[in-house]
């Protein structure tokens, strides 16, 4: 019987993106998101059928969690329309993503699982692929420069940077991040 505490179970699919980030996927078992969520063990098993459903969850979960609040979206629709906004624009989206850093690094043990578990690739195949549809369609009703081709451009370019600042923090100080955000919109986005 699966169990539907629904606080609970956000604190344990919470827990597991936790043991994702510092574990990886072979650490997520049941007994580790219970020790990471502090509750007894056994809790996890009241709550996920399996390690499947735990690992589709999570993902489900780190998605929710990146998504904007409402007063970051009501800024940015009140924003300019030119690219100096777009780049301002892209650099709160880098600082947002990688300030959950757990949640990040665990979305990218959940993409190498996927290349393993088929109904794993299903769902953040479907997951992904809505998120730059409605990334697409957000920039089309905005008013910004740029086409979707360039949101899609600027999407796997500032991923790949943000991997960067999580992964080898290193490799790039905080000045060289604004410039490479800076040069990514001016280079993929066309001048009006």
């Amino acid at each position: 019987m699966v169990r539907r505490n629904e606080q609970r179970r956000a604190a344990l699919v919470d827990a597991a993106i936790e043991v994702l980030a510092g574990e990886g996927a072979r650490g997520l078992t049941f007994r580790a998101v219970d020790t990471a969520a502090a509750v007894p063990a056994g809790t996890a098993s009241n709550y996920f059928a399996n390690r499947d459903d735990l690992l589709t969850q999570a993902g489900a979960r780190v998605y929710e969690r990146l998504q904007p609040d409402e007063a970051t979206i009501a800024r940015q629709r009140a924003a300019g329309r030119d690219r100096e906004t777009y780049v301002e624009l892209m650099r709160e989206l880098v600082g947002r993503v990688a300030s959950f850093r757990t949640g990040y690094l665990a979305l990218l043990e959940l993409r190498l699982e996927a290349t393993r578990r088929p109904e794993l690739r299903k769902v953040l195949t479907e997951r992904v692929r809505a998120d730059v549809d409605a990334n697409v369609a957000y920039h089309e009703a905005s008013g910004l420069p740029g086409d979707a081709m360039a949101v899609k451009l600027l999407m796997l370019t500032l991923n790949w940077l943000i991997v960067e600042q999580l992964t080898l923090p290193d490799v790039f100080t905080e000045a060289e991040r604004e410039q490479l955000v800076t040069a990514a919109v001016e280079r993929i986005v066309a001048a009006d």
